[in-house]
């Protein structure tokens, strides 16, 4: 089965399909505010790294995910269908209920040294941010940079979380011995739109702050300029914005990735959008009114304003750390973000 890896590592005798939640998993509530109204289930995965099925098109075959589930609340988030494998709906339990893998530090070193394992790239961050906030709790991350590290195996790292500078210790000994680079997330910079559609994430611009000291430090991070949200954040003045924070961080490059919307996200992007924005429906209804992506030609215009507002305002330039590095893995462009973001 597809979730196989998220069933109780010894569910019992006799009994070898018992799903997560039906018995074992150590369930546990924190009255701190930041986890306030939240649940996480402790879990004993059977497996970390994970194989990206063929279809998906994107550039890495291989993939960590420690948690499932996100304190991020963002309300497009792609990843939220995933949740009903486990029962849960891609709502507010997406947003509140989270799986955590607590023996995935171990299960990572474990699966490195198999012989079998052939040191192919691994990426992390493709479904649920991997430095949410529940990571400061459980600190997982560690764990599974050191093992990368040990191996020498390339990875890298997409997140919305500022806890990635307090393991810049272990991603710039790994990036002096295998191909490390990061992306962040930051689809605009708008305070407003922020605080409305990802109120549990850092600030955008705290974001920004993360790839500046990344970069300054070694280790190669652009920008997933992701989402772009028709007639919220895509006017020329708000791309404008956006893309010259983005190279003001020294960004490495900058992927733009316009809003999907598929089942799951999708439910609960249309619900919000008509509490919030009720005269934005019609227009929602005509770009997505056929499937999860808009228009080809809508998603090609954006791309390439990004292009050129990248061009103008000198995102990619190298900074005097990166320089001293091997240079990293090239990454995808705006033209093959969409199809990157299939998985993701």
């Amino acid at each position: 089965m597809r979730w196989d890896n998220l069933r109780l590592a010894d569910p019992g005798p006799g009994d070898p399909a018992v799903p997560l939640f039906a018995r074992g998993a150590v369930t546990r509530t924190f009255d701190t505010p930041e986890f306030r109204g939240m649940t996480f289930y402790e879990i004993q995965a059977r497996s970390i790294i994970n194989r990206v099925p063929g279809a998906s098109r994107v550039p890495f075959e291989y993939t960590i995910n420690p948690y499932r589930g996100c304190g991020h609340r963002c309300v497009y988030c792609f990843a939220r269908k995933t949740h009903e494998y486990l029962d849960l709906d891609s709502g507010a339990d997406f947003d509140s209920k989270v799986v955590v893998k607590v023996n995935a530090a171990e299960l990572a070193r474990k699966e490195l040294a198999a012989p079998r394992w052939r040191g192919d790239h691994v990426a992390m961050g493709t479904n649920v941010d991997p430095y949410q906030r529940a990571e400061g709790r459980y600190r997982l991350m560690r764990g599974i940079l050191a093992a990368l590290r040990d191996a020498a195996n390339p990875f890298s790292v997409l997140t919305k979380g500022t806890l990635i500078l307090r393991d810049l210790d272990l991603l710039t000994e790994a990036a002096d011995v295998t191909d490390v680079s990061a992306n962040v997330s930051v689809g605009f910079v708008d305070p407003g739109v922020w605080r409305s559609v990802e109120p549990g994430a850092p600030d955008p611009r705290r974001r920004l702050e993360v790839c500046a000291t990344l970069n300054d430090n070694g280790v190669a991070c652009g920008v997933l300029m992701a989402p772009i949200l028709p007639y919220l954040t895509d006017s020329p003045a708000q791309l404008e914005q956006t893309v010259r924070e983005i190279a003001q961080a020294g960004a490495t490059h900058v992927a733009p990735i316009v809003l999907h919307l598929r089942p799951g996200a999708r439910e609960w992007w249309m619900a919000w959008l008509s509490r919030e924005h009720p005269r934005l429906m019609p227009r929602y209804l005509e770009l997505y009114g056929r499937g999860s992506y808009a228009p080809k030609a809508y998603q090609q215009r954006i791309a390439g304003q990004v292009r050129e507002l990248a061009a103008r305002h000198g995102v990619g330039r190298a900074t005097p750390a990166m320089a001293r590095r091997v240079p990293p893995r090239p990454e995808p462009g705006p033209e093959a973000a969409p199809q990157q973001l299939r998985l993701l």
